[in-house]
């Protein structure tokens, strides 16, 4: 007997199948794969233990591999549907369509068992997947299909029967291609190749520009009062998925009707008609928003910033803020599409100019968008009253338009960065025009460093604010944001100490960007990192910067049902994800706390996440990845919390964590630190010592250390507490980039250089007591 026909029978036989349930399915046929995991399609949690883990070594055996289904098989597998349908009321049929896609032989005779499939699935209340049950009945005849269409189409509204009448006339192929974007619910991830291929059928995209002005007409009606106003039922649960589908095909073909169409849509779904703080469709809005995080345009991310600005309603802008991250993280590795930007009529400076009678409104470009009035040249400081009276139309106009490009801005800035996990590159002559050369993005452009291939493998770094000309290179040539972990230490000390010469301030950290290399305990333990392991954090801070950081969590502790969990981050344009692990701890007053544990790195192989060595991992990724780590835990950790006064073993945590070791935040810290400090009016009475800022005052010497900014007094390394206020003391000083620890560190010693000034009661009782 063959392997094939042993483990058929230990399908169906509970004894025989003990002997056969770890058995070895790599000498099977991709064809006897197939027909055994129809055999094992019924095997179901009531049925033997021995039976169920001959079904898991099959259905584990498919998942590595591509099974293919004989004609045999594939009539077998729909009797089988049918069979479980009338016993469950429920089939999958995605496991039907999946033996047609892959069917070795020709076609045969489904028509009895899909007519009966269908029946039976048309006759429940709710009908689920309507694109795969149309690409089923299509094998069960005219009759059957039109049948099908006929129950679909119902009390569904046009938008939705439009799509089931394309649907339909689809061919078989491309029914099966459409049904690979089938869910249950919208809130359930698909794969994004089955978007792609959907995206790929002319039919289907004609149809989604036709449901998209559909929608936008709607609700201009809804505006204008030719449809009563309800809230939230400007289209139904259906409409809304059917719209998330099309939206999603028109942002992967990147229709260029779309943007103009969205600057229609979003305004009408997002704002009532009335002053009422409603919506006309809520759950459209955040259909929509679900769709950027899938495939993000800057246009669509711009527009969701925009009409996240308008609405009236209390709790929709926090969900959106939450949503519009994922979505920025997204956008960012959209290398293709992320960098578009529009021109919105400034001139080559970045600079706009409106006439509004004997005044002048001036709207200027820098680090973000900013307008002013000007009188006979002369500026103004603040809007002028007959401007305010006869031209408010104007002036709303312009103070829109200055939210509009910050949000260009804002969304160029998270694409640029984000770039860093793909290693985008960008063609030179590109670059030149639509980024260093555009009007809005040239001052965030100008103000980073860039690479520029030259010659094949010859990269020059170049920063054009500093420059008066672009290297000569082909218009095709890569072009890539330098990241000092491709450079050596005397370049990166080179470009940090020309930030500090020449003042530049960096849209974001690059010149002192950390940088994160395996150590040797990360490539003994070989698959994990302990490296962050074993902090204590202030829990529901670290879960806020999870989300700002586009990283995904569950809820911990006694309301989240669970006590551990693994925040991720995919990254790599979907190849790698990263997950650190923490576990829920204690209450601490009206605190959360947590404790950290290691971080593990998946990659994406034939659709599924699997555990990868920590060498296997790009350098680049790795860097971001644990950069994004020792953010949370530095901005997180008890030990930064100046005021901290619990004994016992937290107390413990916090003195060795709050003066030990300086993590890579805090190194970066410390060189910005050099060049700073001789600059300073202080430079006089502070050093660099080690893990700390030494500075001299008058009554005592302290130490500031770098990490957590907590501060101990000479000779006995007494701790002063001192409370921060909510913004540092000096915000005019220069940084070179943004970095409130450093700048509170700056504020301090500020301080303590002059402590006979001081007059916080607080603190001159411990000085007082220090003497």
């Amino acid at each position: 007997m063959t392997l094939a026909a042993r483990l058929m029978r230990a399908l169906t036989d509970p004894e025989y199948a003990e002997d056969h349930r770890d058995a070895d399915l790599s000498q099977v046929t991709d064809e006897e794969l197939g027909s055994l995991l129809v055999a094992s399609h019924r095997i179901d949690v009531s049925d033997p233990l021995a039976r169920r883990m001959a079904r898991a070594a099959v259905v584990r055996a498919a998942g590595e591999r591509q099974p293919r289904y004989t004609p045999d098989a594939c009539r077998r597998m729909f009797e089988a549907l049918v069979e479980e349908c009338r016993e469950h009321g429920w089939a999958d049929l995605g496991a039907g369509l999946d033996v047609l896609r892959h069917r070795t032989g020709p076609l045969p005779d489904l028509s009895a068992p899909v007519r009966a499939l269908v029946e039976l699935w048309l006759a429940k209340d709710t009908v689920r997947r309507p694109y795969a049950l149309l690409a089923v009945a299509g094998h069960g005849g005219e009759e059957t299909l039109r049948a099908a269409v006929a129950h679909l189409s119902r009390d569904v509204g046009p938008i939705v029967a439009d799509e089931i009448a394309v649907a339909a006339a689809l061919t078989p192929a491309e029914r099966i291609l459409l049904s690979g974007t089938d869910r249950d619910s919208r809130f359930l991830p698909i794969p994004a190749g089955a978007w792609h291929r959907s995206a790929d059928i002319p039919a289907y995209a004609a149809f989604a520009r036709r449901a998209l002005e559909a929608a936008a007409d709607r609700t201009d009606a809804i505006r204008v009062g030719e449809i009563p106003y309800r809230p939230d039922k400007a289209f139904t649960d259906r409409e809304v998925t059917s719209l998330g589908q099309a939206l999603r095909v028109a942002l992967l073909r990147d229709e260029p009707w779309l943007p103009p169409l969205l600057d229609r849509l979003l305004p009408g779904i997002a704002l009532a008609p009335t002053a009422a703080r409603t919506l006309p469709s809520q759950a459209l809005l955040y259909e929509v928003a679900r769709a950027a995080q899938d495939f993000p345009t800057p246009e669509l991310v711009t527009a969701l910033r925009a009409a996240r600005g308008s609405v009236r309603h209390a709790g929709v802008p926090r969900q959106l803020d939450k949503m519009l991250k994922k979505a920025d993280a997204a956008l960012a590795e959209r290398t293709d599409v992320a960098l578009r930007l529009p021109r919105l009529d400034f001139d080559a400076d970045g600079v706009l100019r409106r006439t509004a009678g004997a005044y002048e409104a001036v709207v200027t470009v820098t680090d973000t968008a900013v307008l002013t009035w000007e009188k006979d040249g002369r500026p103004l400081r603040a809007l002028p009253a007959p401007v305010r009276r006869d031209h408010a139309a104007l002036v709303k106009d312009l103070r829109d338009l200055v939210k509009r490009v910050n949000a260009h801005l804002a969304t160029l800035l998270r694409a640029l960065e984000g770039g860093y996990t793909v290693d985008a590159v960008h063609p030179y002559a590109r670059w030149r025009t639509d980024l260093a050369g555009h009007p809005l993005a040239r001052t965030v452009v100008r103000r980073l460093i860039w690479e520029i291939e030259v010659a094949p493998g010859d990269w020059t770094a170049v920063l054009p604010e500093t420059s008066d000309r672009l290297p000569a290179a082909p218009d095709d040539a890569s072009v890539r944001l330098w990241h000092p972990l491709r450079s050596d230490p005397d370049s990166v000390r080179a470009w940090r100490d020309l930030l500090t010469e020449h003042r530049v301030r960096q849209p974001f950290k690059q010149a002192f960007r950390e940088i994160y290399r395996l150590t040797p305990a990360e490539e003994e333990t070989r698959d994990h990192s302990h490296r962050f392991a074993a902090h204590l954090v202030h829990y529901v801070r670290m879960r806020a910067l999870f989300r700002a950081r586009g990283w995904e969590s569950r809820r911990l502790g006694p309301w989240g049902g669970t006590d551990d969990d693994a925040a991720d981050r995919v990254l790599a344009a979907g190849r790698w994800r990263v997950r650190f692990h923490h576990v829920w701890s204690d209450l601490a007053g009206d605190d959360e706390l947590a404790s950290t544990d290691r971080v593990c790195f998946d990659r994406l192989t034939e659709g599924v996440w699997r555990e990868a060595p920590l060498a296997d991992v790009p350098p680049l990724v790795f860097s971001e990845a644990m950069r994004d780590v020792d953010l949370f835990v530095g901005v997180t950790s008890i030990a930064t919390d100046p005021d901290w006064t619990e004994s016992g073993p937290r107390r413990a945590y916090w003195e060795r964590t709050a003066f030990g070791g300086l993590p890579e935040s805090a190194l970066a810290r410390r060189e910005a630190l050099e060049r700073l400090l001789p600059r300073l009016k202080i430079a006089d009475r502070c050093t660099l010592d080690g893990r700390f800022l030494r500075v001299r005052g008058d009554l005592r010497t302290y130490k500031i250390h770098l990490f957590s900014a907590n501060i101990l007094m000479e000779p006995d390394d007494t701790y002063l507490c001192v409370v921060p206020a909510r913004r540092p003391a000096d915000r005019t000083l220069f940084l070179p980039f943004d970095d409130e620890r450093l700048a509170l560190i700056l504020s301090k010693a500020f301080l303590l250089a002059a402590d006979t000034e001081i007059t916080d009661e607080s603190i001159l009782r411990q000085l007082k007591r220090a003497a």
